[in-house]
């Protein structure tokens, strides 16, 4: 559990658990809704997890590119 969410189940307000890590509203809410619901161990994988996706969607991307040329090369139509 992060300090901000100990300060809100003992009651504080979000704005005072964002002054005590130090951080403004605005960033806290779109990191609450990425990684709010994550143990602190489990964010770093998270972090893998989307550079490995995201490195297989330019794989599965650069192979759906070639594969129209390989069709017509196969044809004969090059």
């Amino acid at each position: 559990m992060c300090e901000a969410e100990i300060v809100l189940a003992q009651g504080g307000t979000v704005a005072d658990a964002c002054r005590r890590i130090g951080v403004t509203e605005q960033s806290n809410y779109p990191w609450c809704k990425e990684y709010g619901g994550l143990k602190i161990d489990q964010v770093p994988r998270m972090k893998d997890l989307e550079r490995e996706n995201a490195r297989l969607k330019r794989l599965v991307a650069d192979l759906s590119l070639g594969k129209p040329i390989l069709t017509e090369a196969a044809r004969g139509n090059l």
